[in-house]
């Protein structure tokens, strides 16, 4: 499995609106390897970095990309699913059953949700609104998606083994088609080496090692 190393930093690198500084961002190990299997066309480059302290584990995204698509009619999971956004998914084990999913667009909207395998989505279950936040930002070249979620909630659903977190690492891509209207481009971290798209399946997790 692919493996990603998150930095352990301590409760004084973190700024008023607790999320680690820039300095400690920079601290963080860079992920760049994503593709998508599916498609041959070129994709943006992302930027993934995380950090964890003893109470939460910290991600942002930069997406260097500034050709958006956000589905605005309402703030449905619906209209979050036909949106420009980024993933991340936590299982308790190979079995995937369960797996926790968190896809976040480039407003910050969330939509998460419990699943099984075979893609039985549990829309009902919520991330404890104390235990996650996310906010976003835009600028002339890229978009970032910055979060924490508390280590206890991690805790709580089984998602922490021996310092291990078994993840996976998505983006959403939107672009207008010929039809009018508009296809997606699933890129991932780990290959899943699916023939069709498809992230909720458990080649497509790798490893966040927790350093201290």
């Amino acid at each position: 499995m692919k493996e990603y190393q998150l930095v352990f930093i301590d409760k004084n690198q973190k700024s008023g609106t607790d999320f680690p500084v820039l300095s400690s961002w920079k601290k963080a190990n860079c992920l760049t390897d994503f593709s998508s299997p599916w498609k041959e066309d070129a994709i943006s480059k992302i930027e993934f970095r995380a950090l964890w302290d003893l109470e939460n584990l910290y991600f942002k995204f930069i997406v260097f990309d500034t050709d958006i698509y956000i589905d605005e009619k309402d703030n449905s999971f619906d209209s979050i699913g036909n949106s420009d956004r980024v993933e991340l998914f936590f299982r308790k084990n190979e079995a995937i059953d369960p797996y926790y999913c968190l896809e976040m667009d480039t407003s910050a909207r969330i939509m998460d949700f419990k699943a099984k395998p075979n893609k039985d989505f549990d829309f009902k279950w919520k991330w404890p609104k104390e235990d996650l936040k996310v906010i976003s930002l835009k600028d002339k070249n890229s978009f970032t998606v910055e979060g924490r979620i508390s280590i206890a909630s991690l805790k709580e659903l089984n998602l922490i083994q021996n310092n291990i977190i078994e993840a996976g690492v998505y983006r959403a891509k939107f672009s207008l088609a010929e039809n009018l209207q508009y296809d997606a481009t699933w890129i991932s971290w780990v290959n899943p080496n699916t023939p069709e798209p498809n992230f909720h399946i458990a080649s497509s997790f790798g490893k966040f090692i927790l350093m201290k």
